[in-house]
């Protein structure tokens, strides 16, 4: 599996090659939490975002469908006691209905060939007003050609099921009923948008 293979060398990736997006990133994250929220996170990877998210809430549900990414997510989010990791198919989530303030899933809609079905699933999993914060890498250019960077990724074995700019990764929530969603921009040298909405 693709994402078992680059466990080991994906912060690389996140703390130096796109290290200005990611800390905007982190920042955006960081607004949307609240003291009080028990928290789902999908696609959690290394738990680059598991610490942003632990460090706000109450508690924090951290999933990936890779083994060794949880394995490293563990080590790195190690200082937080408000975490349990869990082994999950976004597609398939093993929670009851209405469970979490938030849920979060970060950098994996693009990568799914069935991405409303896991969007569904992270709505069923949310409380009703609560939040879904789900971030995307930017894979468009502003032609609207496929990025070097989807290309490159495409090659190494993460394919790219959607490749998306702003406008249509707004576009996919307002289809898929989601009138409210907003989107805040991380900058970078692979700019990440950040959509977020309320349960429907």
């Amino acid at each position: 599996m693709f994402w078992n293979n680059v466990a080991g060398v994906y912060d690389i990736f996140v703390n130096v090659i796109n290290r200005k997006t990611h800390r905007a990133l982190k920042k955006i994250i960081s607004d949307l939490i609240e003291p009080e929220d028990h928290v789902l996170e999908c696609a959690c990877g290394t738990g680059l975002l598991s610490t942003v998210i632990a460090g706000k809430c109450a508690s924090l549900i951290a999933t990936d469908f890779a083994p060794r990414m949880l394995k490293r997510a563990g080590k790195n989010c190690a200082a937080f006691k408000n975490i349990r990791f869990q082994q999950a198919n976004i597609l398939s989530l093993d929670f009851p209905d209405n469970t979490f303030d938030k849920v979060v899933a970060g950098n994996v809609l693009h990568l799914l060939d069935e991405p409303l079905k896991a969007l569904h699933e992270l709505n069923r999993v949310c409380k009703p007003d609560g939040m879904l914060i789900l971030p995307t890498y930017l894979n468009r250019d502003q032609k609207g050609r496929a990025s070097r960077f989807s290309r490159a990724a495409g090659k190494a074995g993460a394919a790219f099921k959607r490749q998306f700019d702003q406008d249509s990764y707004r576009q996919f929530f307002l289809n898929a009923g989601y009138p409210d969603v907003k989107m805040q921009l991380a900058s970078g040298r692979i700019p990440c948008a950040v959509a977020f909405m309320t349960k429907k």
